[in-house]
């Protein structure tokens, strides 16, 4: 029982690695949520079920939505910036 709950931490440890070298917006935030997932799998397994749910909602559901959400956010202001700008030269 102690291997998986070592796999477990070492899968996180690498997960996390893998978030934070990735350099592109959108693969890093599917490692994100991936990251959550495990966090969360983590968590239940070291009997914490309630800590587990809240880790999944928001740490795979709804961190990597609103940082997407964000990120269209600015590309689209970007491009009405952008688009504003052609118009008035």
């Amino acid at each position: 029982m102690i291997w998986v709950g070592s796999g477990l931490l070492l899968l996180v440890a690498v997960s996390g690695f893998g978030v934070v070298n990735t350099r592109d917006v959108t693969s890093q935030v599917i490692a994100l949520s991936f990251y959550g997932v495990l966090m969360g799998l983590t968590f239940f397994f070291f009997q914490a079920p309630d800590v587990a749910l809240s880790q999944i909602t928001v740490g795979a559901v709804a961190l990597p939505l609103m940082v997407m959400l964000a990120i269209s956010r600015m590309k689209f202001r970007a491009a009405n910036r952008q688009e504003k700008g052609e118009r008035d030269a």
